[in-house]
């Protein structure tokens, strides 16, 4: 099925490739620099009006820059919807310039302002934030560098001291937008985070809400997307899902969806194929088959009556015996393999699995024992002629590159990418952000998923799930595996909202995929919904 999909990439920016591509807008796409923030704060208004609607006291934060700027139209909206605004000004009003003092002009709301530390602790500084429903972080921006000093770090430890929720307008305000670090100290906190145009590395890597479902939106606000550019070749992996949410033609059959094969099981390890088959099976797979070792064969069969088996034969020690597998049958008429789940890594694996990998031609998803069996025999690790997905942890991706989990930790993006372009590959590296990294060096970053997912069998159905999408998209690979971890974050996403993270099941993550391809997440305000779901998805499960 050859389509075209559309705005398939969100790449992810510097702070100064942001700033460049405001000025293109500007300059090279006339579109008014005013209008730009016009457009951001009302975004940020129209996020707290929907996603916060009983917070009706709102203390919108300011300083001097154009992130106050912002702050002063969000204000300027929030009013006119009928909510009670206060603004706080950091700073002489006299020194507005620009289009922040445009924005305070049109704001029509006279600021409390704060000059200096005295005027900071005044009564009236203190009631508008302890009578506050909500807080608006406006105070700095994606410009800044850290550290906070003076009366922002002042105002910050005052506000991180209160319960009250906080939106961060663009960023928590002494947040590095270029760092990659999981935590900042001394930045603002927040509940929330609303960027525009398109995210910027830290709204990527940094646990900026302080858990996984904190919303953090990208809000359009006029720029053209022929002015944002980007050098670092990474992109967002959830615009992918626009190859999976193709509608399926009205004649359509099984055999236009391709037919997947598990390949696993040894003896005493029948969970893994079977939590990778329903995987494969639920996300829509037109055939799935398991290939797994005669004893265990019948325990695997019963996990659905929709998947078909085939007995791998064992020796007399229950290893897989090479000799006794027809590959020309068990190959015939497959289209992708998803090789390792419960493979085992005895002598006799290890032979089927690199015969297998001589014979096959089609699409593989190696994992588990297959990924295991590979570090030492790291020349067959060759994506040149078919496609070839690893999905290593850590502790695997260390094995395969020969080198410590730490280092792998330490240095995730250029290894990720190194490999991918060195073997030819698409490269899933799981954990916090886990990327997908192409053989052309791009690599696509996932936002979705929680620490539920940190428990046996999750690696197993995220391997059913790239399968299904690569059988069903085969001439759109990056994009499928793309949104195959996507989508495998999210419906763990859904799941944990109903039941606590540490009960939750590999394969109650299966039972909400369909929550995964009914959710858009661009929804009908605009918003990109990078982290966290909205009010609504939630308040309907």
């Amino acid at each position: 099925m050859n389509y075209k999909i559309e705005n398939a990439r969100m790449p992810i920016l510097t702070a100064d490739e942001m700033r460049a591509a405001d000025r293109a807008s500007t300059e090279q796409f006339g579109v008014p620099s005013i209008e730009l923030m016009r457009h951001a704060g009302a975004a940020v208004a129209r996020f707290v009006e929907r996603e916060f609607p009983d917070c009706r006291r709102i203390a919108v934060l300011c300083g001097k820059g154009n992130n106050g700027g912002d702050g002063f139209v969000a204000a300027r909206e929030l009013a006119a919807a009928g909510r009670e605004v206060r603004v706080l000004l950091l700073g002489d009003p006299a020194d507005l310039k620009g289009d922040a003092k445009t924005a305070s002009e049109e704001m029509k709301i006279a600021p409390v302002v704060a000059r200096n530390d005295e005027e900071l602790g005044s009564a009236e500084v203190r009631g508008l934030l302890e009578e506050a429903d909500l807080f608006l972080d406006a105070v700095v921006g994606t410009g800044f560098k850290p550290p906070l000093r003076g009366l922002p770090a002042t105002l910050r430890d005052r506000v991180n001291a209160l319960a009250t929720p906080v939106v961060a307008v663009d960023l928590p305000s002494g947040w590095d937008a270029d760092s990659r670090e999981f935590v900042v100290e001394g930045a603002y906190r927040a509940d929330a985070v609303v960027t525009f145009t398109a995210p910027k590395l830290a709204h990527i890597w940094g646990n900026l809400t302080g858990s996984v479902d904190g919303p953090i939106v990208v809000a359009p606000i006029g720029s053209p997307p022929e002015a944002v550019q980007s050098s670092l070749k990474l992109c967002w992996a959830g615009a992918s899902m626009a190859v999976a949410r193709q509608p399926r033609v009205a004649d359509s059959n099984k055999g236009m969806y391709g037919h997947v094969l598990v390949i696993g099981g040894a003896k005493g390890k029948s969970g893994a194929p079977s939590m990778a088959s329903l995987a494969a099976l639920r996300t829509g797979a037109g055939l799935v088959m398991a290939a797994v070792s005669e004893s265990i064969l019948l325990m695997v069969a019963g996990v659905a009556p929709e998947l078909m088996t085939i007995p791998l034969r064992e020796d007399d020690a229950g290893d897989i015996d090479p000799a006794r597998v027809n590959f020309d049958a068990l190959l015939e008429r497959k289209t992708v393999l998803a090789v390792g789940p419960g493979l085992g890594q005895k002598p006799g694996a290890e032979k089927f699995l690199l015969e297998l990998m001589e014979r096959a031609r089609v699409p593989m998803v190696l994992d588990a024992d297959a990924l295991n069996i590979l570090t030492r025999h790291r020349e067959k690790i060759d994506g040149s002629s078919r496609t070839m997905v690893l999905t290593p942890h850590p502790g695997e991706m260390a094995r395969l590159a020969g080198i410590s989990i730490k280092e792998v930790q330490a240095n995730r993006e250029s290894l990720a990418r190194e490999f991918a372009v060195k073997h030819g590959v698409i490269l899933a590296l799981k954990g916090w952000r886990t990327l997908i990294a192409h053989h052309d060096g791009e690599i696509a970053v996932n936002t979705t998923g929680t620490p539920a997912l940190a428990k046996g069998g999750s690696g197993d159905i995220l391997t059913g799930i790239i399968a299904a999408m690569l059988a069903q998209h085969p001439d759109h690979a990056a994009d499928a595996v793309n949104a195959a971890v996507y989508l495998h974050g999210l419906a763990a996403d859904f799941a944990v909202r109903e039941q606590d993270e540490h009960t939750l099941l590999a394969t109650d993550v299966v039972a909400h995929l369909w929550c995964g391809f009914r959710f858009k997440a661009q929804d009908e305000g605009g918003y990109t919904w990078l982290q966290g779901l909205p009010r609504a998805a939630q308040e309907a499960r």
